[in-house]
């Protein structure tokens, strides 16, 4: 077997308004049509933008959203990860608490990376025959262990933002 060269990449997610997104792999080209009829169904709207990076064929990136400013960041994203059937969510109005699950069940989705509105990195490997994302480094490096203040902190904040109840 030949050693076949290759190349390690970091790649920043550009979020400069610091949106929640959904990175993830699937499979196919549909994944976009299927993915935008998920956000609209499970979250009426809902401004997102979507970009798929499609691995053969043409190898372009596919998009599609209900924000032009949206779809247009995934393009850019897309097209700078560049890794086969990658495709990246940006979200307004919503979180990806809203729709991650129903994301996990579309038939492309073959994985998550991440989901989040943290600074991200994409670790990426590249060949002569393409990219392919190994993981990512979402955020910043833990500092510690929660306390009793950080208990109460995050209790509190989740019920401010609605996901608990009094």
């Amino acid at each position: 077997m030949a050693d076949i060269p290759f190349e390690l990449k970091l790649i920043q997610i550009e979020n400069p308004d610091e949106l929640n997104f959904i990175l993830g792999q699937s499979h196919f080209i549909k994944t976009v049509e299927d993915i935008h009829e998920t956000m609209v169904t499970n979250v009426p709207g809902a401004k997102f933008g979507l970009a798929f990076c499609e691995s053969s064929g043409a190898a372009l990136v596919r998009s599609t959203g209900t924000d032009a400013d949206l779809k247009a960041l995934a393009e850019r994203n897309a097209l700078a990860l560049g890794a086969g059937h990658s495709f990246i969510l940006f979200l307004r109005d919503a979180f990806p608490i809203n729709v991650l699950n129903a994301i996990k069940l579309v038939p492309e989705v073959a994985g998550i990376y991440c989901a989040s509105a943290n600074p991200v990195q994409v670790l990426l490997v590249e060949s002569e025959q393409g990219r392919g994302i190994l993981g990512v480094i979402d955020g910043i490096h833990t500092k510690g262990i929660e306390d009793a203040g950080g208990v109460a902190w995050r209790m509190s904040f989740l019920r401010k933002i609605g996901y608990k109840v009094a």
